[in-house]
């Protein structure tokens, strides 16, 4: 067999996001977590975690890297993201939280408010990637 690594650069958005749930759901099983992708976003969410003692099943949307989005508030999902090689997994509503104690002026922006409905980061702030430590996979 010859096997090659690929370049995640050149895959397309639908491959990017297999990956992505492929590398996330390794992470995860570390932590006795069994990953259910899901064909369309049932609830909000790309992909179910469930642990394997069967208290815990988490709806949970996979990104490319750190967002909040206007529409996930209150549907009790968790954002997964990588930063720098590292994959996260926090509650929607506690990155809603720390960015507004850390960043509050995305609140006022065009493309949370108006615009968009969501504000993304190509590499979040030093504060808060600090506060997301616990977070980290």
């Amino acid at each position: 067999m010859n096997l090659r690594k690929i370049s995640y650069k050149e895959l397309n958005a639908r491959q990017k996001e297999i990956y992505n749930f492929q590398k996330v759901a390794s992470q995860l099983a570390d932590y006795g977590f069994n990953c259910i992708k899901l064909s369309d976003d049932w609830q909000g969410a790309d992909f179910l975690a469930y642990h394997k003692d069967g208290d815990q099943t988490l709806k949970v949307q996979l990104k490319s890297g750190m967002g909040i989005y206007t529409k996930y508030v209150g549907k009790n999902l968790y954002m997964s993201f990588p930063i720098d090689g590292t994959w996260y997994l926090i509650p929607h509503g506690k990155l809603v939280e720390i960015v507004s104690e850390e960043s509050p002026g995305v609140f006022d922006t065009r493309s949370w408010t108006r615009e968009n409905g969501y504000y993304t980061w190509p590499r979040p702030p030093k504060a808060i990637r600090a506060r997301l430590s616990e977070f980290a996979l």
